[in-house]
């Protein structure tokens, strides 16, 4: 059990790199297996859940090796995988299960899942249930992990409509459809992040996709694309660079820059958001790269006031809502969140995480099933000391680490070792900056 103690803090300044995206590391990865020649990787994110799809596209028989700063992965083309000869082991990685399930599902092997104790309790069926309509053979365990796929040479086309809006639901259904002979057609009632469908667009697949006036959103990908390998330079990752952006806004004087950000506008709720509140957030030195756009994000110290976050919204900031809930508490007046509810089935229960632990503190917080209401308040007694089980989850380790670099007393996280799935160098990045921790 790893525990950490981040202490008060004064003024955060300077320029870091946050790492790698975390979405389009497991995706170049993949994607590169399906493709036709070598994929080369420029940043790859190279943290454990990164490493874990890394690992078991090895044990499917893709061959994937670093040169110097670069990842190159072997692609042999559709339908290429082997049958492992061991169980996949996918830790913590929500995305790399449910999108390597969508790939095996579509070649003609054997393959089972599993993963640490938080993965297994993951809900799997939003997954099962489009994978079984395309004929693919499932052995699970009431729909979560371990599970077995019985994957189909050639996958039957299908029309998927979800009421969930998931990239990762999303990509698995996409990536199933490659290898069938007809067209895979997904409805989602709002546009989820579009990664998948960006890269497999570069790599040359034929993948149309429309957006509705009512935010509703079809992709349509046609079967047996001929991907060919690509170079990806895989930008930083917005989410990751939440928590220094939210610790600068919170703590006087602040003034960083985090450089080489994606800002794919389905991946920049959290900022819209802070924005809206007030924060003095500015992207600067835009690029284009890959097919995605990246800029180095400036962020001041600023006064904030509360907002509704409105459920169209969700989707474009959903791995953001704990450090939100953060910042949210020390806004004027109320914040909502609505239509949250699928923050229950992360790695917690998200909501159930942060109201339970911001309530210990004294903020005024509140939830219901899809929902979150915080009043904030700047005048809360800052000197109590407070320890903060993270439930193995990285994302509210981080959170409440930021929250310590206000606290008289600091705040003590405990279970933190899994903030290596997302951010392995978070400790030496906040410290560049000037965030204290007790070591």
């Amino acid at each position: 059990m790893v525990s950490i103690i981040s202490i008060k803090s004064k003024k955060l300044s300077g320029e870091i790199f946050v790492p790698g995206d975390k979405s389009i590391s497991h995706r170049a990865l993949i994607l590169g297996s399906c493709g036709i020649g070598e994929t080369s990787i420029e940043n790859l994110l190279e943290s454990e859940d990164v490493l874990a799809t890394m690992n078991a596209l090895k044990s499917l028989g893709v061959n994937i090796k670093r040169r110097n700063s670069f990842w190159y992965v072997q692609g042999n083309g559709l339908g290429s995988l082997k049958s492992p000869n061991k169980v996949l082991y996918l830790g913590n990685s929500g995305t790399g299960v449910r999108l390597l399930m969508g790939l095996v599902s579509g070649c003609d092997i054997t393959a089972s899942f599993n993963g640490d104790e938080s993965l297994n309790k993951r809900p799997m069926k939003r997954i099962l249930t489009p994978l079984e309509q395309s004929g693919t053979q499932i052995i699970s365990n009431e729909d979560k992990l371990p599970i077995t796929i019985n994957g189909s040479k050639i996958p039957i086309p299908i029309k998927y409509e979800t009421s969930l809006s998931s990239a990762q639901v999303k990509s698995c259904v996409l990536l199933n459809g490659l290898t069938s002979t007809g067209n895979t057609i997904y409805l989602e009632p709002i546009k989820s992040r579009d990664h998948t469908e960006r890269m497999l667009n570069y790599m040359g697949a034929k993948i149309f996709c429309k957006t509705h006036k009512n935010g509703s959103n079809k992709i349509e990908l046609k079967g047996l694309p001929n991907l060919q390998g690509k170079h990806f330079n895989v930008p930083n990752d917005p989410s990751s660079a939440a928590f220094p952006l939210a610790a600068a806004l919170l703590i006087p004087n602040s003034e960083i820059t985090i450089k080489n950000v994606c800002i794919n506008e389905l991946r920049i709720g959290f900022y819209d958001s802070i924005k809206e509140m007030g924060g003095n957030v500015k992207f600067i030195n835009k690029q284009n790269i890959c097919g995605d756009t990246t800029a180095d994000i400036k962020v001041k110290y600023s006064k904030l006031k509360g907002i509704s976050v409105s459920p169209k919204r969700v989707p474009t900031m959903i791995d953001e809502f704990p450090i939100f809930c953060i910042v949210s508490c020390f806004a004027d007046g109320k914040t909502t969140m609505n239509g949250i509810q699928d923050l229950r089935n992360k790695e917690s229960d998200r909501i159930k995480e942060m109201v339970n632990n911001l309530k210990k503190f004294g903020f005024n917080i509140s939830s219901s099933l899809d929902s979150i209401t915080i009043i904030g308040n700047k005048n809360i007694d800052l000197s109590k000391e407070i320890i903060i089980d993270s439930k193995f989850d990285h994302r509210i380790a981080m959170s409440f680490l930021c929250l310590g670099f206000l606290m008289n007393k600091g705040v003590k996280v405990v279970n933190a070792e899994t903030i290596n799935t997302s951010f392995p160098n978070f400790y030496k990045t906040m410290e560049t900056l000037g965030a204290k921790f007790k070591k």
